[in-house]
């Protein structure tokens, strides 16, 4: 990987890249005191719309307001094409993988992912061994974790494939930069992005077999970090958003309770974990879930979305075999390349990582939100030497990666314009067919020479534009 950073807005001669230009000659001619004060409006409408995120662990509250800024990260739509067909053949590898798991499991037979790598994975779930499921699919919505190399190359940096989150920011960055600079968008083509939610709803009722099922989002409640976005997509969607207490199984079907009485449902959009779905199956202590849904979803009374079980493909563990199962399954070569990974479960990858500790980024398999991780460079030579006893102690639970060159894109900052670290998360929605809208969430390191990107790290988001041609 090239060892420099790629600025998403200007060439090396400092001159504006061509998809940028029509931006730029409009952030030259508008006046600061404007740019101020839609900059203040839009902190102040996110607030009123309850845009926030949960941020757990923290004396200063737990409600945060996710920082956004105004000036977007713009992609041109033939770059788009390569990304978009690059996520949704990813996609459609990572469902073929699940189905053959849970099924015949040929890769593990064929000697190119570890069968104790899958089978004693903690996402793996014996429960879904056998279990055919509608069109073969398990994660049907996906958000795919990209990053850029000082040389333009997309690299994939992580899927995410149990309850991706962060749509809801994507619809309203882009809702928030149409109310605040129309002008904008009268004199460029800019991909909409809008559709989402009716997408959405199109593949969560084509995962049933049903012709015209009953959907709910299922959230955890109002306490979660993501409840905002729950509660955006059931509305934008036009359904139910229910909780565990609201849903009860009977002969073996899968009910909500309502004003007029008992109505069954049959598509489970969930945004909870396999272990809080059924406290008769997974977690007995857990009160989120529903008393006897595992059985209805093995009788096929019931579709989950995502399936159970999807958590095995999107460990951090199982990542650097993407790329095979891409040539196993649909016999092609990746179109997006993965960021080299070492597997610290191999004794010779560990060692290597132990010995160069202050130059990698150090990530647990299980690991989310920026959490549990060590960033060499940027870490204190207690904090290397702290990481290397864990790291000694269960190497299986981590991977390293080098210090990713991630892109940067101008942002405003309190000193003015400066380029901070952006990664994007476009979301694959697999049903009848695999379809992407173009664009997606891009995330902004804040923090000056912050390479995380997470809200719960102080990270914020930026309207993402696909212009075409």
């Amino acid at each position: 990987m090239t060892r420099a950073f790629y600025d998403e807005m200007h060439l090396p001669d400092g001159t504006c890249r061509p998809h940028y230009q029509a931006f730029s000659r409009w952030l030259q001619e508008t006046p600061q005191e404007l740019l101020d004060q839609r900059r203040r409006e839009a902190d102040l409408l996110f607030h009123r719309a309850g845009i926030t995120f949960t941020l757990y662990g923290d004396a200063q509250g737990t409600e945060r307001l996710i920082p956004f800024d105004i000036i977007p990260r713009s992609i041109p739509a033939s770059e788009w094409r390569i990304v978009e067909r690059g996520c949704i053949q990813r996609v459609q590898a990572l469902n073929m993988f699940l189905a053959d798991l849970y099924h015949d499991q040929r890769i593990i037979k064929a000697g190119l992912i570890p069968a104790e790598q899958v089978l004693a994975n903690e996402g793996y779930q014996l429960a879904m061994q056998g279990l055919d499921l509608h069109r073969d699919l398990y994660a049907h919505i996906a958000g795919v974790d990209l990053v850029r190399d000082g040389d333009g190359t997309y690299y994939v940096l992580e899927d995410n494939l149990r309850t991706p989150s962060g749509v809801s920011y994507m619809l309203e960055d882009r809702k928030m930069m149409m109310r605040l600079f129309p002008e904008l968008f009268a004199n460029q083509r800019i991909a909409p992005i809008d559709h989402y939610p009716s997408l959405l709803l199109d593949t969560l009722k084509s995962s049933s077999p049903l012709d015209n099922p009953t959907v709910v989002v299922l959230t955890p409640g109002r306490f979660n970090s993501a409840y905002f976005e729950h509660a955006f997509l059931a509305r934008e969607m036009g359904v139910e958003l229910v909780e565990g207490a609201d849903l009860f199984v009977r002969d073996d079907k899968l009910f909500m309770r309502t004003t007029a009485g008992a109505k069954q449902v049959d598509v489970v959009y969930r945004r909870l974990d396999d272990a809080f779905l059924d406290p008769l199956a997974f977690n007995p202590e857990s009160t989120l879930g529903v008393p006897g849904l595992l059985s209805t979803y093995r009788s096929g009374n019931v579709v989950l979305a995502n399936a159970i079980g999807t958590g095995v493909a999107d460990d951090k563990s199982i990542y650097p075999y993407v790329g095979e199962m891409i040539r196993f399954y649909l016999d092609e070569e990746p179109i997006l390349k993965n960021v080299p990974t070492w597997q610290c479960r191999k004794p010779a990858e560990l060692s290597h990582v132990l010995a160069n500790l202050k130059d990698l980024v150090v990530k647990e398999t299980q690991g989310s939100g920026g959490y549990g991780m060590l960033v060499g460079p940027a870490a204190s030579n207690a904090e290397i030497e702290a990481f290397r006893l864990r790291l000694i102690a269960r190497p299986e639970a981590y991977i390293a990666q080098p210090t990713l060159c991630l892109s940067t894109c101008p942002t405003f900052v309190e000193n003015g314009i400066a380029p901070r670290h952006i990664d994007l998360r476009p979301f694959v929605l697999s049903g009848k067919e695999t379809r992407i809208v173009p664009g997606g969430l891009t995330r902004v390191a804040l923090r000056e020479g912050s390479l995380v990107v997470n809200s719960s790290q102080g990270g914020g988001t930026k309207d993402t534009w696909v212009v075409e041609d």
